[in-house]
């Protein structure tokens, strides 16, 4: 794929450069509580405005239904990007309407605009490849160049993000080359230890990542609410912990199959259990206390790992020589199940390999937990698209990047 740096020896000034970026960020009303997604893109937006472009920023954010809603508006986060640029940044209210065109047939070369959430409109997302092309078309009116800096969207089949390049010249951005390069060193040039550390809730969102990683990896831990259904197929008691019953034959044979290959698959020998789930906004303290995996009481819910496992962790992936985490150890927003997602956090920062924090909640947990970002390898920007990278699948975003 042709990357920025190409598009920027051709020569952008006076160009209309649509920016496919990734601003979908967590909001508090109409504050930004992590503003990471938008910091990722400064590079590839500010190399355009200072060659001259005048560069048109899209993104989704949350989950509109087709139409608009002033709960999803993009406006919080067109001004965090003006605060970021130090320099203003025009906002459209609409995605290709009136205000849209006027805002982009406004803008000087070296300045930037910002049109409104892309869910607003239903061609964004729909199934329907011609009502999906009509959209798509619409936006390209708007440009004349695009470039792809939207990494946590790539994985989806939609009108900004596949069927918009194949309209325009196109360019990967910063972001994108980076985070692909840092996913060819997770899979077709690893260093060997190479560890795998898989937390989150469902054990479902994670099999086929596991699946292709028992071939791959030499080391994969389990945390988080996934690991219930790995302890209750070892016939442990799980109390009223996240189980998924329909799941237990598949975790039962990745468990057989680990041990054929030879890949350590590591579950908690401890959990952090209470007797019911805390309150995340107050953030008061709780019953709780940390058990043995295989001694879980009845009416128990497990809500992090516990502090014998962070530590069988941390050895397990200090020495390794590469090491991708992605999703987070237990319940972090409460200060009461967020020990074991530190523990495997500072194991990545103690580690002297190749770190990868793999996006999503694991992104937010770092930040959340008062890390400095540049003691990591990598944090992705994209959970979803990683972890479908990592399961060898064809990303829709990337496919349409190519020549």
């Amino acid at each position: 794929m042709k990357t920025i740096d190409e598009l920027l020896a051709e020569g952008v000034a006076g160009k209309r450069v649509f920016v496919r970026a990734d601003l979908n960020v967590p909001l508090d009303g109409t504050t930004i509580t992590d503003d990471g997604r938008i910091r990722a893109v400064l590079p590839t937006v500010k190399a355009l405005a200072e060659a001259g472009a005048r560069v048109v920023v899209a993104s989704h954010l949350g989950r509109p239904k087709g139409a608009p809603d002033p709960a999803f508006s993009l406006a919080p986060a067109a001004a965090r990007l003006g605060e970021l640029l130090g320099a203003d940044v025009a906002f459209a209210a609409d995605t290709v309407g009136e205000s849209a065109r006027a805002t982009v047939a406004g803008l000087a070369d070296g300045r930037v605009a910002v049109i409104e959430n892309l869910r607003f409109n239903a061609g964004e997302t729909s199934k329907d490849d011609a009502e999906r092309a009509e959209f798509a078309g619409q936006l390209a009116a708007l440009a004349d160049i695009y470039v792809g800096d939207g990494f946590g969207a790539v994985h989806r089949k939609h009108a900004s993000v596949y069927d918009l390049p194949g309209k325009l010249p196109h360019y990967a951005g910063y972001l994108i080359a980076t985070e692909v390069g840092v996913l060819k060193k997770l899979t077709d040039e690893v260093r060997r230890p190479y560890a795998v550390a898989l937390g989150g809730s469902k054990v479902s969102d994670k099999l086929a990542v596991i699946d292709q990683l028992l071939g791959k990896a030499d080391r994969i831990l389990i945390g988080g609410g996934m690991a219930f259904t790995f302890l209750k197929a070892k016939g442990y008691e799980v109390g009223t912990s996240l189980l998924q019953e329909d799941q237990i034959p598949a975790v039962t044979e990745y468990l057989e199959r680990a041990e054929k290959l030879g890949v350590e698959l590591v579950l908690p020998v401890d959990v952090v259990v209470s007797p019911g789930f805390p309150d995340l906004k107050a953030k008061a303290p709780t019953e709780h206390s940390a058990v043995d995996a295989d001694k879980m009481p009845e009416g128990q819910l497990g809500l992090d790992i516990g502090p014998k496992t962070g530590e069988l962790y941390a050895g397990k992936l200090t020495d390794a020589a590469t090491v991708f985490w992605n999703g987070p150890m237990g319940v972090f927003e409460h200060p009461d199940y967020a020990e074991g997602t530190r523990a495997v956090a500072q194991a990545l920062v103690d580690s002297d390999g190749f770190t990868v924090v793999g996006g999503g909640d694991s992104a937010a947990a770092v930040r959340t937990l008062g890390f400095d970002e540049n003691a990591f390898g990598h944090i992705s920007t994209g959970g979803g698209a990683s972890l479908e990278y990592l399961e060898g699948k064809t990303l829709p975003g990337l496919a349409a990047l190519e020549d």
